[in-house]
Order: C-alpha cells, then structure tokens, then sequence
C-alpha cells in the first residue's frame, strides 16, 4: 500500500490549513523584506528588539575570533566550553536558582527534562493549552498523561487524585497562541499540596516579565518550592538561540545523567554562547526595553478597543485577533500585506478548530508610530471581513 500524500496535501489545501515558509531576506526587525517585498512586521519573537543588536553581533564575531564556530562533540566527551559555561552560570543568577542547564533548542529542553524526571508508572498532568513539545515530552516519557482544563487549578487538582508514582504538572508560563499568563501560583499550590512537581516552560516570559527579566517566576515572585523545574528559551526574547532547565543541584545532574536530547547532541557553537552572554546582559541592563513593551501593548489593547476587534485576555506581547474561520484570517492577514504588514494567520492544528486569529507580536524595537500604523490598517480592513461575512 503506497503512501498517499499527495492527497494529504489537497486535503490540508481545500481547509486553508495548508502552510508555506515565507522567505526572510533581511535582518529580524520591524520592518524587514519577506518575498522581495518591504514589510513592516508583527509576526517575530524577538520581544525586546536584541536578535539583530550590534552589541550582540560583535560578540557572537568576536567568539568565533576566540572558539572557533562549531561545538565539535557532545558536552559529555568535548563539547562543554567555557562560553557554554557562562552562559549556565549568568541563566542561574538570572532565574535565582542553584544551576542552569543549556540546550541546543527548547523542544529538546523540554523533551529531556520531562522523558528523565517520569516514565512508566509515574504520571504527567499537562494544560489542555500547551506548547507542542511538552505535549511530545508527556507521550514519549511513558508515563501516564492527562490533560486538565485551561489554566484551572481545580482540574488540576481532580485529575491529581488519581495520579500514581511521580507526578510532574506542566504548564506553559506565556501560552504562544492566546497570549495569557499561567496561574502559577494557585497551580503550585495545588501540586504542592500532592507532592507533585511543577514544571513550567516560560519560553514567552523569560525576558519580558519579572523586574530583572526573570520571566513569570520573578513576576510572581516564586521559589525552587513551588517551581522546582523552569525551562527557558533564548530564540525569542533573548534574540539568539538555544534554551535551559534551571532548578536544583539534584535536578541539573539529574539531567546531565538521564536528558537524552542533552547527552547525545553535539553542544551548539561556542560563539552562539557568547552571543547570548551579551544580550542577557542588555536583557537585565537594559530595562528601558520592558518598559517600552508595555507601554505598546498598552496602546494596541486601547486601539483594538476602539475599532473592535476580538482580543484575547492577554497582557503580554503576544495579542491574537480572533477570527474563528480559517479562510477569513488569511484574507485578513493577505489585506494587511497589500498595506505593507505582515501580521501571521493561526489556524488548526496550531490551535483549535474554530479559532483561527492573526497572532500579532510586539517589540521593544517597534515604535508607537508603527504601531498606530498597524491599527489604522486594522480599522480599515477589518469592517470589510464582517461585510463579507453579512
């Protein structure tokens, strides 16, 4: 029997699900060319404006002067430099706890951390809402996996009952696609109170809440108690690449043993590390940069207000416009592009069926006048999908 795949992808074709990579031939920034045209962008990760800082590029330059470009081998045999080092350590001090634990990716963070701490006869609880690479981290652990409603502590706590062995409770810190901010502490409460752990990825936190940019945990002024596992990636707010566990002693060597994604990759180029030693340091230095975030989501949320448009509960940088229908996100998101932005259409499987958006990003390197041109765009396009649809 051959694979049919061809009709898979008409398939996905004829439910405007189907997918293309639009082509970056610049820079990530605000205004940027995509396919040959110059767009203004609301579509990056890059939270604080620092992926394309020339304080950034001459340190990643000047580590490949000193380290050479490649990793050469695993942190285990020959891999683990100094800069790999460094960066652990300033990530601990950054987070407040004992280590920290560096990653190629977050997808393999979280599918070593959760695979080493659970497996067959323990169990995993995951928010309905979470990350696809934690959802691959429960299934492939072995161990038992459930899911509790959306940022609920009291599912939480029913599906705790019937929990057997080790337990460990994921959640996302910043959901991606709502923008929403996990309730963590009524969620360690509640697993604390089962003697299970709490492990949270706050890979949309890390840098843009918190005083310092600590990330959700410092912005609910959390302990290793109630947060005993904390994942972190260094692609978004951080404008580099990679990420980390950073936890307890115990924890870090735990993984060091037990992570296969860790042991047996080879350890990412040492000039990348000395890259993301800089911008942490403008990350906490910097502080202008938060602040000027929120104040620009501050004035989207007003605007979007005034026109109308469906937002989510979100007080982050992430603020999705709900659409519902697939079809009619992307003719929004093709309207925008006519107008010169680029602002990305969400549709399932990303999330659920019915709740399509355009997931507009925001960054510290925007300006409010690029922001009003986004909402004044949004104020002439919008009132024409809801003519359409009448």
């Amino acid at each position: 029997m051959a694979f049919d795949l061809a009709a898979r992808l008409a398939e996905r074709r004829a439910a405007d699900l189907y997918r293309q990579r639009p082509l970056l031939e610049s820079p990530q920034g605000p205004e940027v060319v995509v396919d040959g045209q110059r767009l203004l962008a609301f579509c990056s990760n890059d939270y604080l404006g620092l992926a394309n800082h020339p304080e950034v590029i001459a340190a990643w330059q000047a580590g490949a002067e000193r380290w050479g470009v490649g990793g050469g081998a695993s942190h285990l045999v020959v891999g683990h430099s100094t800069p790999h080092h460094q960066v652990e350590e300033a990530l601990a001090e950054l987070t407040g706890r004992p280590r920290a634990l560096l990653f190629s990716t977050g997808y393999m963070a979280n599918l070593g951390a959760i695979t080493a701490l659970v497996g067959q006869g323990d169990t995993v609880l995951q928010d309905r809402l979470n990350h696809a690479s934690l959802l691959d981290g429960g299934l492939l652990s072995g161990a038992r996996f459930n899911r509790y409603l959306h940022n609920d502590p009291a599912s939480l706590a029913s599906r705790l009952e019937k929990a057997v062995g080790n337990t460990l409770v994921v959640t996302d810190g910043v959901f991606s696609m709502d923008g929403d901010v996990a309730d963590l502490p009524a969620l360690a409460k509640v697993a604390r109170a089962r003697g299970a752990w709490l492990m949270v990825d706050d890979a949309h936190g890390l840098g843009t809440l918190g005083a310092q940019g600590g990330g959700i945990v410092e912005h609910f002024g959390l302990g290793l108690e109630d947060v005993p596992v904390l994942i972190g990636t260094l692609g978004k707010a951080c404008g580099t690449a990679g990420a980390f566990v950073a936890g307890s002693e115990a924890l870090i060597e735990t993984l060091v043993q037990f992570a296969r994604p860790y042991i047996y990759t080879t350890s990412q180029p040492p000039a990348l590390a000395c890259a993301t030693l800089k911008s942490l340091e403008l990350l906490r230095r910097e502080t202008w940069r938060r602040e000027h975030l929120t104040a620009l989501i501050r004035q989207f949320r007003e605007g979007a207000q005034q026109i109308g448009l469906a937002l989510m509960h979100s007080p982050t940088p992430i603020q999705p416009i709900m659409i519902g229908d697939s079809a009619q996100a992307l003719r929004l998101s093709r309207m925008l592009r006519e107008r010169g932005l680029l602002v990305t259409a969400i549709r399932p499987p990303t999330v659920p069926a019915g709740s399509a958006r355009l997931r507009v990003t925001l960054s510290a390197a925007h300006s409010e006048a690029q922001v009003q041109l986004l909402l004044n765009a949004l104020a002439e396009c919008y009132p024409q999908l809801e003519n359409a649809d009448a």
